[in-house]
């Protein structure tokens, strides 16, 4: 990655993380999870990953956990490789894990027809702007390799970028769904 398009991607974080943490604050989450609910319903009895959420990244769990069908949350194998999924409830005891997150303490692995994705950023023609290291674009690129998989982005609708900077590597996403509705994507 070239040095201007580093640059430009940690601008762009830090404008959408400051987006995110404003609107996490005035509590717009509920009424995004009742869409990524809906927008779930035509899966049901398929497996589904969503994440456990990080600091100010919009909660999924309501809706992964009234989900008909196994769910898994990531685990991180290591730098550079793709996540794995292993199978969660709202029971499932979970330890600490990479990147300060939490996971499931022993599971199943899934391997998901849906892919809820979290980001930092994102704009209308799919794309997606993470935290920089690349875990879910190898994830989604190795689940598509598999078969069919859907990614649904889910944020809040201030995160929203007029064009997100993107490399050859970089995934997109299928739908994305805010407490706004979802983004009608364009190419």
């Amino acid at each position: 990655m070239s040095e201007n398009l580093t640059e430009i991607k940690a601008f762009a974080r830090k404008a959408a993380l400051a987006a995110r943490k404003v609107a996490h604050a005035r509590g717009q989450g509920e009424a995004a999870c009742l869409r990524l609910s809906e927008a779930l319903e035509p899966f049901a009895g398929q497996p589904v990953a969503g994440y456990l959420p990080l600091r100010s990244e919009i909660d999924p769990l309501p809706a992964m956990a009234r989900h008909f069908g196994p769910v898994g949350v990531p685990v991180v194998l290591g730098p550079a490789r793709p996540l794995i999924f292993r199978r969660w409830t709202p029971e499932t005891p979970l330890i600490p894990g990479d990147f300060q997150t939490l996971i499931p303490a022993e599971g199943e692995e899934i391997f998901p027809r849906v892919l809820i994705v979290p980001l930092v950023a994102f704009d209308a023609r799919g794309y997606r702007l993470g935290y920089g290291g690349g875990f879910y674009d190898r994830t989604l690129e190795g689940l598509r390799a598999r078969g069919p998989v859907t990614a649904i982005g889910f944020a809040f609708a201030a995160q929203e970028l007029e064009e997100v900077p993107v490399e050859p590597t970089d995934q997109p996403l299928d739908r994305i769904i805010t407490e706004a509705g979802e983004i009608r994507l364009t190419p």
